[in-house]
């Protein structure tokens, strides 16, 4: 995978576990994505949302793209 593949997303994280996060992305529903394949990047002023680093193909995978 190639730094091209990764794209970054703004979600609210509303559900966490020790291998997965529950994401709302503004779709119609919240999604699993799996710890192993994201990489949270900062957390936003306010602390509300959060930008997270996935690959592409899971992105669209999951209906966020």
């Amino acid at each position: 995978m190639s730094r091209s593949d990764i794209i970054d997303i703004i979600v609210i994280i509303k559900h966490e576990t020790v291998k997965a996060i529950l994401v709302d992305h503004g779709g119609k529903e919240p999604c699993w994505l799996p710890r192993s394949a994201i990489e949270i990047v900062e957390v936003n002023p306010g602390g509300k949302t959060h930008t997270i680093s996935l690959p592409q193909s899971l992105a669209e995978e999951k209906g966020i793209i």
